[in-house]
Parts: C-alpha cells; structure tokens; sequence
C-alpha cells in the first residue's frame, strides 16, 4: 500500500481556499483517478498559538492506493486537469511525497506479535 501526500506550504500571503479544495477538487480528484484511491483524507493546517508554531502547511492531503503503477495509471490520463485546477484553490507550489505505507493501526491496538 502507498500514500500519495500532497503539501501545501503555509507562506506569508499565501492563498489556499479550504472550501474550494474539500468540496470541488477532491471530488473531482476521487471521480477521475477512480478505484485507484482507497482513501483520501484532508488536514487543514491551524495555528493553536502559543508555545506551538504557526503552520508550516495549509493543507495536507492524503491518497492511499494499492501501488505506485496503479495510481501512475490512473493520475496520468487527468494530470494536466488536476494540475490546471490548481489556480482555483491554491497560489503555492504543492509538494508531493510517494511512500510506502509500513504501519498501520489505532492507537488502542495492541502492539507486537
């Protein structure tokens, strides 16, 4: 299992329309890439003031797919779509992180054989 993680950096001045991305993009993102995407999740950055720093990222968005080749498959065919969107949500330059899924469980599960 891998995890797609998209990062968008919180820069002074920067713009990220939270509504936008969670109720037109992701939506538009789940229909194109389609069974690719076993999960997607969304973390809006926030700032709970002191001692904690302000955020270093808007938003982070999560896709978990089966493989790398799978999401590859599907991502290719929309990415110029996806990519072109990005204007309406966003004026910083996101980063992507492809990794592999090693652990995964609740807090509460217990741990070891």
């Amino acid at each position: 299992m891998i995890e797609i993680t998209i990062l968008y950096p919180a820069k002074p001045g920067a713009r990220f329309d939270h509504d936008y991305y969670e109720t037109s993009h992701i939506p538009m993102a789940l229909e194109l890439l389609g069974p690719a995407v076993r999960r997607v999740t969304v973390t809006r950055g926030v700032a709970p003031g002191p001692p904690w720093p302000a955020p270093a990222y808007s938003a982070i968005c999560r896709f978990e797919c089966e493989s790398v080749e799978a999401y590859q498959h599907a991502l290719w065919p929309h990415l110029s779509r996806l990519q072109a969107d990005l204007a309406a949500y966003s004026d910083c330059e996101p980063v992507v992180v492809i990794g592999e899924i090693t652990l995964d469980r609740l807090a509460d599960e217990p741990s070891g054989p």
